[in-house]
């Protein structure tokens, strides 16, 4: 089996039937203590944000004299660290610092704020059972700064870890299982994700032979696992016979190796997916995309409503670029262009001009010249001739973009969506003209994991994948 080409810069030894796609040295052992430690290490910023919240509060509500102010005896500052503890423990209780949750997709955030919420109804509870006179008006302000930071730093620790995956670093060494072409794909499918933190250490296609547990209880998994020192084993389903899955669970049970199986079902998130065991088989009900309802008519009002604020600090902005655009090159501040929102429809996007007046009369010469590069449509040339040199530095702010606030708040686009593509580029296919059963966005899944690197195919992927599984905390993220 050749080794996996995501992985190309790491060096490949193949020993029988396992390709070593990396050098590894580490295991489950090493695993627990850097998940240890990271949660460790949010149990104690936790800790200090929601402190820092709370005296925050106590200093709002009351000012300096505010350890002179006591109910039963414990003055506010107390109360806050009791208040600290408490939110902590329901932290704890809501599963937030568990390392299955942590550092990729929205559930450790969603699971941040049922904690709020727990906490909230509990103080709401106690206070008023207790008959504790608890200042309301310190409550209202404690909970929600507590809650914003809480998120910022849970925000900012991912962004760290983020950061040492990309050195390979707090990862997972994964040992791919299946055959050698679901094998490859699963592979690539992990590699695609560095963030996830599931760095490919090897790929094995075993027989059925060694699939099986032997009657002395071992299996060949157990030697595998031995010489590449992976801590998670994937399994590519396809292939594979359910006893063959069991036998491979049953080979790595005490060993502390996280076991992994990917369906056949691709491109749908945890929150749609639910298993519902029936007599021992463990289904996979999907739910439908959330396309309409009140989650929508939710997101609409919330787009309008940041857009006219983000309108109104960004104005002076808005001004200056204008009028830097005008006083550098003839023509326009604005460029409008038509293109494809929601069902089709057509509207007309604003955006700062950053070319020559009529520049966009060449967009499919362009399409047609970098058809074959890697960011096929979506490539922006570094050395295109059409850019200004202010607009230049305006696409790397992305600072031309900003204009689309506006039609933001006229309901043409969303803060995240689908890219908006224009009228002219064709978008056949089921799978390209589903991304417009939702608006288009100022910003998308696809800007923020790779921009114009990103081939076509994976683009509409991740449009298709952002229109399938969207939901308000997926926005945020």
């Amino acid at each position: 089996m050749t080794a996996d080409p995501t992985t190309s810069s790491a060096t490949s030894a193949t020993t029988g039937d396992v390709t070593l796609l990396r050098p590894v040295a580490t295991g489950p052992a090493l695993r627990e203590q850097w998940q240890r430690r990271y949660a460790v290490a949010l149990l104690v910023i936790d800790a200090l944000l929601l402190l820092t919240a709370i005296t925050a509060a106590a200093l709002l509500r009351w000012g300096a004299p505010a350890a002179s102010i006591a109910i039963h005896g414990v003055d506010y500052y107390g109360i806050a660290a009791i208040f600290a503890g408490l939110w902590l423990g329901v932290l704890a209780g809501s599963h937030a610092y568990d390392t299955r949750r942590l550092g990729l997709g929205s559930e450790e955030f969603r699971r941040v704020s049922d904690a709020a919420i727990r906490v909230t109804a509990l103080v709401a509870f106690v206070t008023f059972v207790g008959k504790l006179p608890l200042s309301r008006g310190f409550v209202a302000m404690a909970l929600p700064m507590g809650l914003a930071l809480t998120l910022v730093g849970r925000y900012a620790a991912r962004r760290v870890l983020h950061r040492l995956r990309r050195r390979e670093r707090c990862v997972h060494r994964v040992l791919v299982v299946g055959t050698p072409a679901a094998a490859t794909q699963l592979a690539k499918g992990l590699s695609r994700s560095p963030f996830a933190g599931y760095h490919v250490a090897a790929t094995w296609s075993p027989s059925s032979r060694d699939v099986m547990l032997s009657e002395r209880g071992g299996g060949r998994l157990a030697d595998v696992l031995a010489r590449t020192q992976a801590d998670t084993v994937a399994v590519a389903s396809t292939g594979f016979s359910s006893a063959a899955l069991r036998d491979l669970a049953w080979q790595i049970e005490g060993t502390g190796v996280d076991l992994l199986v990917s369906p056949a079902l691709t491109d749908v998130a945890g929150p749609r997916v639910l298993i519902r065991p029936v007599d021992g088989l463990p289904l996979l009900q999907v739910e439908e995309p959330t396309l309409d309802g009140p989650k929508r008519w939710l997101k609409s009002v919330i787009d309008r409503t940041l857009a006219a604020i983000l309108l109104v600090i960004s104005a002076p902005l808005l001004v200056a670029v204008a009028i830097a655009i005008r006083a550098t090159s003839p023509g326009p501040a604005l460029f409008r262009q038509q293109r494809s929102g929601k069902n089709g429809a057509p509207f007309r996007i604003f955006k700062f001009r950053t070319m020559r007046p009529g520049a966009d009369a060449h967009f499919g010469t362009l399409v047609a010249a970098n058809a074959g590069n890697a960011g096929g449509m979506f490539v922006k040339d570094q050395a295109d001739s059409r850019i200004t040199p202010l607009g230049r530095r305006l696409r790397r702010y992305s600072i031309d973009e900003l204009p689309q606030l506006l039609n933001v708040l006229r309901g043409d686009m969303s803060l995240v969506g689908p890219r908006p593509l224009p009228e002219s580029v064709e978008q056949d296919g089921s799978d390209v003209r589903r991304r417009l059963l939702v608006p288009p966005g100022m910003t998308g899944l696809w800007q923020v994991s790779g921009r114009s690197d990103l081939s076509w195919e994976e683009s509409v992927r991740l449009d298709l994948y952002y229109v399938e599984n969207w939901s308000p905390a997926f926005d945020l993220m």
